[in-house]
């Protein structure tokens, strides 16, 4: 594990706050330590405290909860849907998850609040101080802009998981705000991707610039916003706007998407590094995925440390045509044992698992995808759809389904296109399209509210889960309120 210094001095100054302990962290000026008083000086200190967000997005170590995308967040977004079992043993915060059983003493849910809150007030912070330093005004925009962009990025997911809450945009915020409607909220968001797609870059230097934001990624996030919303027209001309740029295409064979070799290639429009981070920002930490995801019974072929924690569900792997590339790439279903030969186990996911060059596993140092270019393409087509655009709606969705019939080397006609279909009919074949392409990458449970599919789809996958009207937020933590009375919890917890 590798730290960058400049990450130590705004961790040990910010690292530790949270909404609820604003005032008394900005009340303190040890001598001994970098202050924020002192600290926003020069264009390094702003460069370094817009890194300092970053950072937040993948560390364990930022703290006593984990960077956002780390592994809870994901995980949860798998195991309160029809995609993930739980299979880790004392971690009841994911059994309930998965068999929505949770409250508000969940302390997964607990840990993503928290996370979320961090990162929210140091690019608050950012975005009040940065402006008032004297560097070059485009750098200062876009510094602004990446803070402005991950702010959003946060705000997006807490208010899709918990509804109405606390909207802290400045600096210094009272110790016990009220929640703000979700309809403030995301106009809030779409102030701060606005900013962002007009100041952000289209691209960086490839050895410095992996995981920043930039326009791409501030108008995918966008269109995302619009489609969540239900603003169709708003969400196909966003989207649009993306795949126009000519800036992102997909990998011909969906086996590329997740090699080592292909991050911040040319699908990955955002995501979080780990590993050895290449030009990641800030703080290099190995991701999750392998201990999470990867068998046990892998340690027959020198695997390390695979655990097998988090299981997809046998619903999810039928669902694929046997033909489909996706379905060979995303599980393991058989163990090459030296002693005794292959043996079939049950499906378990290996998709963020680049073999040929992480051979024993163990630590990742995958990319974890949060927009990527198969997505634009699929919302593109789902707005298309609501807008009654059925025949441009099949043609996208069926530059996915190109790619999933390519087996490495020929396309294969066992994994055919869309075509004829109803609106409803293409509604239903987006969805089922987004469980297939992005297993594990923390989408699904969103899908299936935002489509109000929730409580049909997951028991299909869990015979017995039966999902309720309340599940499509998740529950306030218990903790935030007892901080904070002007908090409500949400309806049915």
């Amino acid at each position: 594990m590798k730290y960058n210094n400049i990450y130590l001095i705004i961790a040990a100054t910010l690292g530790t706050v949270i909404f609820s302990s604003c005032k008394k962290f900005l009340e303190e000026d040890p001598k001994s330590q970098v202050t924020i008083t002192n600290y926003y000086k020069t264009e390094a200190d702003a460069i370094s405290a817009v890194n300092s967000i970053y950072a937040y997005l993948n560390s364990i170590s930022t703290g006593t909860t984990a960077g956002v995308y780390h592994s809870t967040f994901w995980v949860t977004m798998g195991l309160a849907s029809d995609e993930l079992l739980n299979n880790q043993v004392a971690a009841p915060q994911f059994d309930q998850l998965a068999t929505f059983t949770y409250t508000s003493q969940n302390s997964a849910l607990e840990e993503i609040w928290a996370m979320h809150y961090k990162t929210i007030t140091i690019a608050n912070i950012a975005i009040a101080r940065i402006p008032g330093i004297a560097m070059n005004e485009s750098l200062k925009n876009r510094l602004v802009g990446e803070a402005k962009f991950l702010r959003a990025l946060m705000y997006f997911n807490m208010v899709r998981m918990f509804g109405s809450i606390p909207l802290l945009v400045e600096e210094n915020n009272p110790l016990t705000p009220p929640p703000a409607s979700a309809e403030t909220i995301y106009a809030q968001i779409t102030s701060d991707l606005d900013f962002a797609a007009d100041n952000l870059p289209d691209s960086y230097d490839p050895g410095n610039g992996r995981g920043r934001a930039t326009n791409g990624a501030a108008n995918a996030l966008l269109a995302k916003v619009y489609l969540t919303q239900k603003q169709w027209d708003k969400a196909a001309t966003t989207a649009k706007k993306v795949i126009d740029s000519n800036r992102y295409a997909l990998w011909e064979d969906f086996a590329d998407v997740f090699k080592l070799s292909s991050r911040n290639g040319k699908e990955a429009i955002f995501s979080v590094g780990f590993g050895d981070a290449g030009g990641a920002i800030i703080f290099w930490e190995a991701g999750q995925f392998q201990v999470r995801l990867l068998p046990p019974d892998l340690s027959v072929e020198g695997v390390k440390n695979a655990q097998g924690w988090q299981i997809p569900t046998e619903y999810l792997y039928n669902r694929y045509d046997a033909d489909d590339r996706r379905r060979a790439v995303t599980f393991i279903t058989e163990i090459n044992d030296p002693a005794t030969g292959p043996k079939t186990i049950r499906p378990y996911i290996q998709k963020y698992w680049d073999r040929a060059a992480e051979p024993t596993g163990n630590e990742s140092s995958n990319d974890f995808p949060v927009l990527r270019y198969a997505d634009v393409l699929l919302m593109y087509a789902e707005a298309s759809n609501e807008l009654g655009q059925t025949v441009v709606a099949e043609e996208y969705i069926n530059k996915i389904r190109k790619r999933a019939r390519f087996n490495g080397t020929n396309y294969l006609p066992t994994v055919p296109d869309y075509s004829g279909l109803s609106k409803d009919q293409v509604r239903d074949a987006i969805i089922k399209e987004r469980l297939l392409e992005f297993v594990a990458e923390g989408q699904r449970w969103f899908d299936l509210a935002r489509t109000n599919t929730l409580t049909e789809k997951v028991p299909l996958a869990k015979p017995g889960v039966t999902p309720q009207t309340k599940n499509y937020l998740f529950p306030i933590p218990q903790r935030e309120i007892d901080l904070n009375n002007s908090l409500e919890q949400n309806t049915g917890y």
